[in-house]
């Protein structure tokens, strides 16, 4: 019969679920009924639909309707004996090192996106009892959010995985990134907290992970920690995000599908490079295991782990164990070789499949300086995704009851600025930019739009080969043209300032999760940056068809930070993300002049 074996973190006991197996096409068709609760075991190729790209492997989505449930001791779970044979990688260390280089050189060199994760997949023969597996891996890991067997009568999948990726409970969803992973005996954990590549890396998917909150939470996530998530073989560093939300819980999983840490950033394009560069599909490796059920007051609940450091197993004895390192700006391929090979071990030690090395971590207490260290990380991020306040405690007086329309070029950083211009008094509207391409009657496309906001996204700003920036230079062309309050960000700026005649440059080392304090027009700021090009100036001033522009110019390689002139505005930093500590003061000074003499289209009633 179907069945599960679920061990939650610090939990004395095992879950044991059996039931019936039902395979569904998508998450909506996932069976809600208040006294069912379902385990759902969701592939990666399930991010199509949300429209996002993938190699589509087939992988189905199968969920488990449980019947029973009754708890076990951990010693009813002894480790056993289990073989692997023929054993290896997919791809060797050198064609795993060759496409990181690739993907450092091509993507994120070109301004494709932030970070990207891409994966190898170590293959072996399977012989044993996949119990004793389970038994293994419940001994030899430690610090695991689930450690967990599902068995849906056409594979196994047997994990330890460190990542809740969404929970809800009590109308409260929670998520958790994680990033940065020391490995044990390679050196000092101070010198691993201090390393900026891994606290880049960290803050790059909290801004990931904000985004999602941002949809399925209606005032977006609230940070906590910085904290280290200790594990037998490794250490990573986590924050917590909560926020009240109200969506169906299939929404809240369709909505955050995948997370930053297994796919990269902006999501969807980090999909189109994992397509590119992988050239195979994902199977469960990045995907969810669900359990869906209701609480006694009826309403929705669900914990949803994050498919990593787990190895499935096919009728004909085939193990699969898929892991993938993050790229970044400071990568090397030789570092994020050496990372696959650490997070395989965890789970192949317990299989067997390399020598075992259990460490008892628990109830270690960090040191003051590790504490200070920690603590330390946030002192430069936004308190606008720290701190709570009461409503209303940011309004504008001169942005209440005004309405924006954001233009989404395929990065969801709309999402957290469009709860930053709520909470600065603004009613906004998100849409994305295919619904402002091709189009004559902007009026109509912009109906009620008090302020124009063009967002962020990846690409080549010069590209007008390119069906996105060829909409996005019309529609910012447009609305100069009538004198429509008009504010740019990041790539939204670059498109602005290439038609105000300012020349774009790629810069020669992406700004790609960099924090730094810039001169905003006479006004030190710290400010985060995600991106590879840039406008150039040589003058704080330049003359313009559409008036006199001011220029905050960077007098080091005279990139243009940012832009104004009479009723728009533009930023190439991202005023939304955690990185900029100074984000809501630079919008509630760069969006009131923009609005003061612009009367409303909006028709009352």
């Amino acid at each position: 019969m179907p069945s599960a074996l679920l061990h939650r973190d610090g939990a004395d006991h095992v879950e044991v679920l059996t039931g019936d197996v039902v395979t569904v096409a998508t998450l909506d068709d996932i069976p809600m009924t208040p006294g069912t609760p379902v385990l759902a075991v969701i592939p990666y190729r399930q991010i199509t639909e949300r429209g996002f790209e993938c190699v589509d492997d087939g992988a189905p989505l199968e969920c488990l309707l449980v019947r029973s449930r009754h708890t076990e001791p951990l010693s009813n779970f002894p480790p056993g004996d289990i073989t692997l044979r023929d054993g290896g990688f997919d791809l060797s260390d050198d064609d795993y090192a060759r496409v990181v280089e690739e993907v450092l050189r091509d993507e994120i060199g070109h301004g494709e996106g932030a970070n990207f994760v891409i994966h190898r997949t170590y293959r072996a023969g399977f012989e044993g009892d996949p119990r004793a597996a389970f038994g293994r891996l419940l001994h030899a890991e430690q610090g695991t959010y689930w450690t967990f067997l599902v068995d849906t009568g056409n594979r196994i999948l047997i994990g330890a995985t460190p990542e809740r990726h969404v929970s809800v409970l009590d109308g409260i969803v929670m998520m958790n990134p994680i990033s940065g992973t020391f490995r044990h005996g390679s050196g000092d954990i101070l010198d691993f907290l201090r390393d900026p590549k891994e606290i880049e890396e960290l803050y790059m998917v909290l801004d990931e992970e904000l985004k999602m909150m941002a949809t399925v939470a209606e005032h977006g996530g609230q940070v906590a920690g910085p904290y280290l998530k200790e594990m037998a073989r490794l250490t990573h560093t986590e924050y917590l995000l909560a926020g009240r939300g109200s969506l169906d819980v299939r929404a809240v999983l369709r909505e955050t599908m995948f997370a930053p840490t297994v796919t990269g950033s902006p999501i969807e394009n980090a999909c189109r490079v994992i397509a590119r560069h992988e050239r195979r599909g994902r199977r469960y490796y990045a995907g969810v295991l669900a359990l869906l059920d209701h609480d006694d007051s009826g309403r929705q609940t669900l914990d949803a782990p994050i498919l990593i450091r787990t190895a499935e197993i096919t009728p004909d004895g085939l193990l699969r164990v898929p892991v993938g390192a993050t790229l970044v700006r400071h990568s090397t391929p030789a570092g994020e070789v050496a990372e696959t090979h650490t997070k395989a071990a965890g789970l192949l030690s317990a299989l067997g499949a390399v020598p075992s090395r259990p460490a008892a971590v628990r109830g270690t207490a960090p040191s003051p300086e590790i504490q200070r260290l920690l603590a330390s990380r946030n002192d430069e991020l936004a308190r606008f995704w720290l701190d709570s306040r009461a409503p209303g405690a940011l309004t504008v007086p001169a942005l209440a009851g005004r309405h924006a329309v954001i233009v989404d070029a395929e990065d969801t950083f709309t999402a957290m600025l469009a709860h930053q211009l709520k909470a600065l008094g603004l009613a906004v509207t998100i849409r994305p930019w295919t619904t402002v391409s091709d189009t004559p009657d902007l009026p109509k496309v912009l109906s009620g739009a008090d302020l124009v906001v063009v967002g962020p996204g990846p690409g080549d700003p010069s590209d007008l080969g390119d069906p996105k920036m060829a909409a996005l230079h019309g529609l910012v062309t447009s609305v100069l043209a009538a004198g429509r309050p008009l504010f740019a960000v990041c790539l939204g700026q670059q498109i602005l300032a290439s038609l105000l005649g300012l020349p774009l440059r790629r810069r020669d080392s992406p700004y790609q999760g960099l924090a730094r304090e810039i001169d905003f027009f006479g006004t030190p700021r710290r400010v985060g940056f995600y991106s590879s090009f840039s406008a150039v100036a040589a003058r704080p001033t330049v003359a313009t068809r559409y008036g006199p522009v001011t220029l905050a110019v960077d007098p080091a390689d005279e990139t243009v930070h940012a832009l104004r002139g009479r009723g728009f505005a533009g930023v190439q930093f991202h005023p939304e993300s955690v990185l900029s500590r100074d984000g809501v003061e630079i919008l509630q000074e760069l969006l009131p002049p923009l609005l003061t003499e612009a009367i409303s289209p909006a028709i009352p009633g």
